[in-house]
């Protein structure tokens, strides 16, 4: 179920018995790599607590319309937009008869109007309401309008009754579920990115770093996230919100990003070096601060070469595909390739840091994409456009 990865899943639970099954649903949900949020009617909490499905999402239930804790007491408006699909787990017939009529009574049914995505529907009631001539003709109504059934499957009810109506079983309703999502061009590879700038300390107050705001690694974190991928990125001090689905790891040093990348690395099907790792460190760090000399004596600091977290990654015996990037002043083309084979990569991204319009700082950037087969030259766009190339490069090198 790799559609399934890194989406917001809203699972709506009404009254019905089989509305015990949600929880099942909910571990499903999370196990595939969503996040889920529930929203329950009133007549659900006569089945399941509000509290067993919070500790399983992992988030708070909603249960009311107008939530005076919800931003700006707008929930309803707030779930539609975190939502990439919603899913209704039992759907009762009276829950079909109101969403066919386009009720907006209840938190539920008004995030209904309000989504504009997927929504699917595991139907669960008694065999003959089922059959009831007006159960159908809202179920036409319902898929006429797009929305998509789960089921019911036939068997045993609750009430003794055998017949079609009973709600399908949690797997079988995940996988009509995650048909629904066209599944992304990493979905299910495990992705570790690098980026912002690394800070190597001098004394308390003072440190060594560069230029790099970290946005062309974030925005690959995002475009990675995008296509399925499961992310971990390890990123320097930057002033940048980190995307929420992926598990991000703060560090400051060089050192401390190797120790970080040669941690995480193992098992990873691609990595991407994109942060830009200062070459050399001090020496030593003054315990105290450096004072200025009465006589105007120059500071000389002894540096020392930091490890190469690229080389470390592209000589290991079970390596991921391999990206770096090559940010040059001068004989972009020629250095990028040197880079190339120097450090056994896979693909290298080369931009011109020596423009002021692009790479360091800057929301865009223009690139060439450096592989054994090809080059690609993207010309000037925003950062996030070049991120979706490089992963769809990436993408089609992996598959061949």
């Amino acid at each position: 179920m790799h559609s399934l990865i890194n989406k917001n899943i809203l699972l709506g639970v009404t009254g019905g018995i089989a509305a015990y099954k949600a929880a099942e649903i909910v571990r499903h949900l999370k196990k595939s790599g969503s996040s889920v949020r529930v929203v329950m009617t009133k007549s659900a909490e006569e089945f399941i607590t509000p509290l067993t499905l919070q500790a399983l999402s992992g988030n708070r239930v909603s249960r009311d319309l107008l939530d005076a804790e919800a931003e700006a007491a707008m929930g309803h408006i707030e779930l539609a937009k975190w939502a990439d699909g919603i899913l209704i787990a039992p759907a009762t017939a009276n829950t079909l008869a109101r969403l066919s009529s386009g009720r907006g009574d209840d938190l539920l049914s008004t995030i209904t109007l309000a989504f504009e995505g997927p929504i699917s529907l595991a139907p669960a009631m008694n065999q003959a309401m089922w059959r009831d001539a007006r159960t159908q003709e809202n179920l036409k109504k319902l898929i006429d309008k797009g929305y998509i059934l789960c089921g019911p499957g036939s068997g045993e009810q609750a009430c003794g009754d055998v017949g079609l109506g009973r709600m399908l079983e949690p797997l079988e309703i995940m996988k009509i579920f995650s048909d629904s999502f066209k599944e992304g061009i990493l979905s299910g590879k495990s992705v570790l990115i690098t980026a912002g700038p690394t800070k190597e300390p001098i004394d308390p107050v003072r440190f060594i770093t560069n230029r790099s705001s970290g946005k062309m690694g974030y925005s690959l974190a995002e475009a990675a996230i995008d296509a399925g991928a499961i992310v971990t990125l390890i990123t320097g001090p930057v002033d940048i919100e980190p995307p929420m689905k992926c598990n991000t790891i703060p560090v400051e040093t060089a050192k401390e990003m190797h120790e970080a990348v040669m941690h995480h690395v193992n098992k990873k099907d691609i990595y991407i070096g994109t942060a830009a790792v200062s070459d050399y460190r001090p020496a030593r760090k003054n315990e105290t601060k450096l004072k200025k000399d009465d006589k105007g004596s120059p500071l000389i600091l002894e540096l020392v070469e930091n490890q190469d977290i690229l080389k470390s990654v592209s000589e290991l015996d079970e390596r991921p595909f391999v990206v770096g990037f090559a940010a040059e002043t001068n004989d972009l083309i020629e250095n990028a390739k040197t880079k190339f084979k120097n450090k056994g990569l896979d693909l290298v991204v080369a931009n011109d840091v020596s423009n002021k319009s692009i790479g360091f700082d800057s929301d865009d950037n223009a690139v060439t994409l450096i592989t054994k087969r090809r080059n690609l030259a993207i010309e000037k766009e925003s950062k996030r456009k070049i991120a979706k190339k490089i992963i769809k490069l990436i993408a089609e090198e992996i598959d061949d």
